[in-house]
């Protein structure tokens, strides 16, 4: 059974592992494909969004990362390259939008909600501690309690 369990695994790593990039969109120059794929990863797809172009399957995904592999054989940096992206696409298409006027409100909405969070629990736990005899019992309900007990313990020794 270990066997099968092991065989499986090994069989079903290589397509997890596996990226979009098609053969034909290789560069011969080792350095350069280095290049193209650090910065495919650093571009979303723009259908699948939340996926890099390097891993996606989608048409526009291989478009883009033709589009890569030429500005960089023209001659582009990394920067240059990206620039002309986006240029093209406009921010959402870097996995790692830059922090703008615009982008403020994606950018600090999380971080708004936590405090908020923290704010409503703090206060809900000061509240809660301010009432007097919060946590003491009143006598109906520690007999209460008693008779539940002794009913729970009568039922075990059955």
């Amino acid at each position: 059974m270990f066997r099968i369990l092991v065989i499986m695994v090994v069989l079903l790593l290589p397509p997890v592992s596996a990226y979009a990039v098609e053969p034909d969109e290789i560069l011969p120059d080792p350095v350069l494909e280095a290049r193209a794929r650090d910065i495919s990863k650093k571009l979303r797809c723009v259908v699948c969004q939340n996926q890099d172009i390097d891993s996606s399957n989608a048409g526009v995904a291989r478009d883009l990362r033709l589009m890569v592999r030429e500005r960089l054989i023209e001659g582009d940096n990394d920067k240059e390259v990206l620039d002309f992206i986006r240029a093209r696409y406009g921010d959402f298409v870097l996995l790692n939008p830059p922090f703008q006027p615009k982008t403020a409100v994606l950018w600090l909405t999380p971080a708004a909600f936590a405090v908020v969070v923290l704010l409503a629990g703090a206060i809900i736990l000061v509240r809660h501690r301010s009432k007097p005899g919060a946590d003491v019992l009143s006598a109906e309900e520690e007999a209460e309690v008693r008779e539940f007990v002794k009913a729970q313990q009568a039922g075990n020794r059955t």
